[in-house]
């Protein structure tokens, strides 16, 4: 089963901070969503990406990452390490020249046949395969 939206990592860094209260008002909004209808999916990588962000710069306490991990990242967790991720996301950095992680993002996003990405740090409007790139926080 696919879902439409892949969440990038800054989504729920905003989420998390608050620093800036309209993105993080839109971020979890966006997360919010994507768990009550199970129309939204993560990738490892931005378990990991998040987990550390969150107790290395947020401050955030192994009980409080684990609810954080319990509540938020697993229900949307879906696609996992595997050969052909790699070669996939392999080919999309040597094609698009994304970097190595991003290029890693956008083929968990494909490959869970995801329509949307929203993320910040690619660039808006930008169509890979069926995916197009969002960017859920416009200045």
């Amino acid at each position: 089963m696919s879902v439409e939206d892949f969440l990038d990592t800054n989504v729920f860094v905003y989420m998390l901070d608050d620093t800036d209260e309209v993105k993080r008002q839109r971020a979890g909004e966006l997360v919010r969503r994507s768990i009550e209808t199970g129309n939204g999916c993560i990738s490892f990588q931005v378990v990991q990406e998040t987990l550390n962000v969150a107790t290395k710069k947020l401050g955030f306490s192994a009980g409080d990452a684990d609810t954080l991990l319990s509540n938020v990242l697993r229900p949307l967790w879906t696609v996992q390490p595997s050969v052909e991720l790699y070669a996939h996301g392999l080919a999309l950095r040597d094609r698009y020249g994304f970097g190595f992680y991003d290029s890693m993002i956008v083929a968990g996003a494909v490959e869970s046949g995801c329509v949307r990405l929203y993320s910040e740090d690619l660039q808006h409007g930008q169509r890979i395969q069926s995916l197009t790139i969002e960017n859920p926080f416009p200045v």
